[in-house]
């Protein structure tokens, strides 16, 4: 593990077993296997009683320090008063005990390296962190009594492929501040008061936090994670993190929060250089710095950094009750030339560009954390075509439950943004993604990516004045909620943020005294609630069988009609998109013997809309579209109806008899 020792350096190691320690052999074994998957439980900072003495714990792995030390107020920040002492057994683990420390403790390691450097760093496994320019360690605990029993045994079912997954994308720090000052960050237990209610009013099964992980820098978003163990204390504490966790489960919606394995920032307290060596990144730069983020890229191919990382993802999922992780940049781990220019990057063994220890970590950790928490989900946020993200370990895949449909996402806002008379160029925009939409298990996003850095809110992507993009929105909404997957909608989406989003402030909850506004909002509700409730659309998501497309091609009217099919022959629903400002009646064809009823409208008074009645005028047994019956529907300008089958066809009704 030696790396950077001068020339001619005397090397003296001194080694010593600290009474009661955390660790057994066994452990150690593990984690230089890269098999130790509740590191949490032993590395850090740990409140325990040796011989009837009470203090902290430390547990450090340096491997490649000359000397560590715990520094702090207690010591006046002087690390030659408690080193730690380096174990015995070749791990690179430094450990000690400290009698009369406790909980608050504001701590880091002082580190001596043999270039003869001396380093502050804070804690990789610390439970909480400061709030300050190089902030330190706090000594902390994550015990608490959990209240969320009933989700816990139950959640199999909301978080199952079978079901419906409606997602509300939230960043802390912007999602609502206080009203006395706007500056201020809610609390996790005030933003409880006020998520918990609006989330379940609003139909949506699931939240995605942006990261919670410890991030020194606000406009970071989260995603420069310095302590990959500790929930934010922007925010409150680890209890008030859980507190919020357990009112959204008692109000059966689930938690799934951001996972960030990809990289991490170079702040001269964090993982970066940690022991005077590249530990935690790899040295080589084409493989351990990231071009765009300016941040580093851990070393997948060490395995006590595969513990590290897949310990993480364990301990939000055990301590936190988390119901699932949505892993972040899943394209820059899987290839080598992400964001590389030719020469900033070395093929792999077999000459192509595939980051071979990044594929194994990766399955190795959707394998554990499915075998320790089957009922949970993982979602890859990936942008490549790189196959089988979801399919199974043992047929060849990653192993995610899910990926977001980035492809879905770019085609559906390009085609939005195109004026209603030019639509019908741009047609199979929103036919393409059901040419590949069973290749995995997909989740549609329309995320906080698509709303900043100039790229405007949803609200002003779409074409027209204030009613048309309103009704082009809903009708959007329309779209992606009928189409097969699961769904996700960055915050403010849900009622027609204007203003881009800004990491800084509130949202511009103060328009929701216009009606338009209003009204978009509760569309997203109902939507939430038909999407919920109709097994059409959720039951078969990922099995082709659960979709049908029954007008794909009508460009000149810019007119699509699909069905989507549940497991039962009585679940059937159509989805019907008129994206011109026509109003006329449409000719459908559907199955012999079939009746239909409008369950949903975009274009209803109380979702902002026009107002015109989506009327089935009459059935004819005059085939159409290669079915043998024919329906005639008003089609309301610029928006999406939903109709259910009422009758079965006749053959299916005698079948039935």
């Amino acid at each position: 593990y030696l790396f950077n020792i001068p020339k001619n350096t005397k090397i003296t190691m001194t080694y010593q077993v600290v009474p009661h320690s955390l660790f057994s052999e066994f452990d150690i074994h593990l984690f230089r296997e890269g098999k130790h998957f509740k590191l949490y439980e032993k590395m850090g900072s740990h409140k325990v009683e040796i011989d009837g003495k009470t203090g902290i714990y430390f547990a450090v792995w340096a491997p490649n320090a000359k000397q560590v030390s715990v520094i702090g107020d207690f010591n006046n920040w002087d690390s030659r008063v408690s080193e730690l002492k380096i174990r015995w057994d070749g791990s690179g683990i430094w450990e000690g005990f400290i009698e009369g420390l406790d909980f608050g403790v504001i701590y880091k390691y002082g580190i001596q390296t043999y270039s003869g450097a001396y380093l502050e760093k804070g804690d990789p496994y610390a439970l909480k962190w400061q709030q300050t320019i190089q902030a330190a360690s706090i000594v902390d605990t994550t015990f608490y009594e959990w209240k969320d029993q009933e989700w816990m045994k139950n959640r199999h079912q909301n978080n199952s492929l079978e079901s419906p997954i409606s997602v509300y994308e939230v960043h802390l720090a912007s999602w609502m501040r206080g009203t006395d000052d706007p500056n201020r960050f809610f609390t996790y237990r005030e933003i409880a008061e006020r998520l918990v209610p609006y989330v379940k009013e609003m139909n949506f099964t699931h939240v995605e936090f942006m990261p919670v992980m410890e991030y020194p820098f606000d406009p970071s978003w989260g995603y420069q994670i310095t302590g990959f163990y500790a929930a934010s204390s922007r925010f409150g504490t680890p209890q008030d993190l859980m507190y919020l966790i357990e009112e959204l489960h008692k109000n059966e919606i689930g938690v799934i929060l951001d996972w960030v394995p990809s990289h991490f920032p170079g702040d001269a307290n964090g993982l970066h250089y940690f022991d005077g060596s590249f530990l935690y990144e790899h040295e080589d730069p084409r493989k351990g710095f990231h071009p765009d983020w300016k941040s580093h890229i851990f070393n997948y191919g060490r395995n006590e950094v595969k513990s590290f990382l897949i310990s993480n993802a364990c301990f939000w999922l055990d301590r936190y009750h988390a119901d699932g992780l949505r892993v972040d940049a899943v394209r820059s781990m899987l290839e080598l030339d992400y964001s590389r220019a030719d020469g900033e990057w070395e093929p792999n063994k077999y000459g192509d560009n595939r980051n071979l220890e990044a594929i194994d970590f990766i399955k190795e950790m959707n394998t554990i954390v499915y075998r320790e928490f089957p009922d949970i989900q993982t979602i890859a946020e990936d942008s490549s075509d790189f196959p089988k993200v979801t399919k199974p370990i043992y047929d060849g895949g990653l192993g995610f439950g899910m990926k977001w449909m980035m492809g879905w996402m770019h085609d559906t806002l390009k085609y939005f943004k195109e004026d209603p008379i030019a639509r019908k160029y741009h047609h199979h925009k929103l036919t393409f993604s059901t040419m590949y939409m069973n290749n995995e298990n997909y989740m549609l996003p329309l995320s906080h990516d698509e709303v900043v850095h100039g790229k405007s809110s949803l609200i002003f992507k779409m074409q027209g004045d204030e009613w048309q993009k309103h009704a082009n929105l809903r009708a959007l909404y329309t779209y992606m909620y009928t189409h097969p997957g699961n769904k996700l909608l960055f915050m403010g989406g849900e009622f027609g943020q204007t203003h881009e989003w800004d990491f800084s402030q509130s949202l511009d909850w103060h328009l929701l005294q216009y009606p338009i506004h209003q009204g978009l909002q509760n569309f997203v509700k109902n939507l939430n609630t038909v999407f919920k409730s109709e097994k059409a659309l959720y039951e078969n998501n990922f099995n082709p069988y659960g979709f049908e497309w029954i007008e794909a091609d009508d460009a000149d009217n810019s007119i699509y009609v699909f069905l989507r099919k549940g497991k039962s022959e009585d679940e059937v629903l159509m989805s019907v998109l008129n994206l011109t400002p026509r109003t006329f009646d449409y000719k459908i064809g559907i199955e012999e013997g079939t009746k239909w009823k409008v369950i949903l409208n975009s274009d209803a008074p109380e979702f902002g809309g026009s107002g015109v009645v989506p009327e089935i005028k009459w059935y004819e047994e005059t085939p159409w579209n290669n079915k043998p019956n024919s329906m005639i529907v008003t089609l309301p300008p610029l928006s999406g109806i939903i109709l259910k089958q009422t009758e079965k066809t006749k053959r299916n009704q005698a079948k039935s008899k």
